[in-house]
């Protein structure tokens, strides 16, 4: 069996996890259009869910096996770290990692794009 992930960090093309997705098949960029907040955590970002949240997340969708999908659980610390949610992307169904601690204190990144956000912030 297969599903798609969305991805919208340091997994996404270019950032230093990137590799968990090496037998993954890219559909594509994808954008959320409300729903979900990302904030800055250091080395990562973490997607809060916020009904009351317009602006845009920004990401790229894979189409993954079980096996990779195990792997991404074990780096996202599913279901104790990061949750999985499942969104409408135009490929269909998506899980993407949901962030279940407090993000008090850290900066919310308002772009929803956290490519476009570490280029300005280093």
């Amino acid at each position: 069996m297969s599903c798609n992930v969305l991805v919208y960090g340091t997994l996404r093309a270019g950032q230093s996890n990137h590799h968990w997705l090496k037998t993954a098949g890219f559909l594509g960029a994808c954008k959320l259009d409300s729903g979900y907040a990302l904030y800055d955590l250091g080395l990562y970002p973490a997607l809060i869910e916020n009904n009351d949240y317009t602006l845009p997340l920004y990401g790229e969708v894979y189409n993954v096996d079980d096996l990779t999908l195990q792997a991404l659980d074990r780096l996202e610390e599913y279901p104790t770290l990061y949750d999985r949610h499942l969104v409408s992307t135009v490929w269909g169904k998506a899980w993407v990692y949901v962030y279940q601690l407090s993000i008090q204190g850290c900066p919310q990144i308002m772009t929803g794009d956290w490519n476009v956000y570490i280029k300005h912030r280093q």
